[in-house]
């Protein structure tokens, strides 16, 4: 296990050094220029496309049509499922410990550039979609890359190294973070905990992409709602000691040392680096995978399904990851020696009056973490049908329940530096690929957008008058 963490260590400063922080942050910023900054233009119009259409708001209102397995919604929210995970709870927590307060000044920088790479990669994963042999639909950047690029060979090498990014990122790590907050609250041994998420999971995925987004659908609002009522609480009960935090998160951005007293080891690197890997962990925005979902939609046009990906980011990072932060540094226990889910349990604990902090904690990540598990194992099967065919789609279910049992006590700090590792190695490709195939995401947006957006303004205002003359 220690030449592991060494080799891997070795990798990891390759992969997450200057040239990749700059690949992140170049083609985020080029996309959001090329796409006129769409992540920060037209949100109603965005609101009503997404949410707005789904629950029948307005004249947004239309059943999903064109080919597919699983609705628009259901696509999106099983998507949110696979973002809104451990990264939100326990990636936070290990950002700030290693990178600093900082960390998640930089995890937000990523994230806002971050959405205009998550559209762009859902348009592109819908557009170079196939149906496969059973009748499913198959999509992501091993598709988009070798179609769009005519380059098979990469569309194997990223396949391959999803399938290995999927295994670490969930099948390891959730199944980690889970036991440990399990084990943190009742005692009992990871294993077990293993034992029961492995069936549970199971009941699922054996029901195949259609199950798994019933589940998610269900699930998604749910979890996320309540873990921010709860972290909203917390703010709220603390409220005059947040401009203090977010000073603090400012100041450790571009000064760690003078910011934390000192602090040894931590410099603006160290923060960007972690802040930026553990907020790729955490929203995928420049992984690709989340297209590998997003390309079972019943939608018309890729744009149509793109849209949701700015809203993907924002809920995942500005929302959810930052009330975790925002959490950890109010508490002030983000040196105190704990790590990844316990920190955000004894943060909740400390900071939430009575006893139950740490059970709002548990209760999330036991949901988020699950949540992960089902669809991250879709990327695994869509990544390994790409390489072999439908025909390996029962052994894998084996393998990913044979790898929660190992994530479920394998060794925290060692599964999150492979989940680093296995981001690095897979954006490298995908980021590049994204701005050469950049000109066809922009056409489909253009396209969209002319053909939608004149009717939303009309409606707009057409609202606008209405009430202007009721008021007259």
């Amino acid at each position: 296990m220690e030449l592991l963490s060494t080799i891997n260590g070795a990798v990891n400063d390759f992969v997450w050094g200057a040239p990749a922080i700059i690949l992140i942050m170049g083609v985020g910023l080029f996309l959001t220029i090329r796409l006129k900054g769409i992540q920060f233009r037209n949100w109603g119009f965005m609101l009503r496309q997404t949410y707005g259409r789904t629950f029948g708001r307005g004249k947004g209102k239309k059943a999903d049509g064109g080919e597919g397995e699983i609705t628009s919604f259901q696509a999106a929210m099983a998507s949110v499922s696979a973002v809104v995970g451990s990264g939100n709870i326990a990636g936070v927590a290990t950002a700030i410990v290693t990178g600093g307060p900082g960390a998640l000044f930089w995890m937000l920088v990523a994230a806002a550039v971050g959405m205009a790479t998550k559209y762009a990669e859902i348009a592109l994963g819908v557009k170079y979609r196939e149906k496969a042999a059973d009748g499913s639909y198959v999509g992501g950047p091993m598709y988009y890359l070798a179609k769009g690029l005519n380059a098979k060979w990469l569309g194997y090498i990223v396949a391959v190294l999803i399938m290995f990014y999927s295994v670490i990122i969930s099948a390891v790590v959730d199944a980690n973070t889970m036991a440990a907050a399990l084990n943190e609250t009742f005692g009992v041994s990871p294993i077990i905990w293993g034992v029961i998420f492995a069936v549970l999971t199971a009941i699922v995925i054996f029901g195949g992409i259609t199950r798994i987004g019933e589940v998610c659908g269900a699930l998604s609002p749910f979890m996320a709602g309540a873990y921010l009522l709860c972290g909203l609480l917390v703010i709220v009960l603390n409220i005059t000691k947040v401009p203090a935090a977010i000073a603090q998160i400012v100041a450790s951005a571009f000064a760690p040392s003078a910011a934390l007293g000192g602090a040894a080891g931590i410099t603006v690197m160290t923060a960007m680096r972690y802040g930026m890997a553990r907020g790729i962990f955490s929203n995928e925005a420049g992984v690709g995978s989340a297209a590998i979902t997003h390309a079972s939609a019943k939608v018309n046009t890729p744009a149509e399904q793109a849209i949701w990906g700015p809203l993907e980011v924002f809920v995942d990072t500005f929302i959810v990851c930052l009330v975790s932060g925002l959490t950890i540094v109010l508490s002030g226990l983000w040196d105190s020696g704990a790590d990844g889910v316990v920190l955000t349990m004894n943060a909740f604990q400390t900071l939430l009056p009575g006893n139950w902090g740490q059970y709002v904690v548990l209760g999330a990540s036991v949901l988020f973490g699950f949540s992960c598990l089902i669809t991250y194992y879709n990327y695994l099967e869509k990544s390994c049908a790409s390489l072999f065919g439908p025909k390996c789609k029962l052994a894998i279910k084996f393998v990913w329940l044979a790898f929660i049992l190992i994530g479920a006590h394998s060794t925290l700090g060692v599964a999150w530096d492979l989940a680093d590792t296995a981001n690095g190695l897979i954006i490298i490709p995908n980021l590049i690929g994204l701005a050469i195939l950049s000109g066809q995401v922009v056409k489909m947006k253009d396209e969209y957008y002319a053909a939608e957006l004149p009717a939303y303004k009309a409606e707009k205002a057409a609202k606008k008058a209405a009430k202007k003359a009721a008021r007259s």
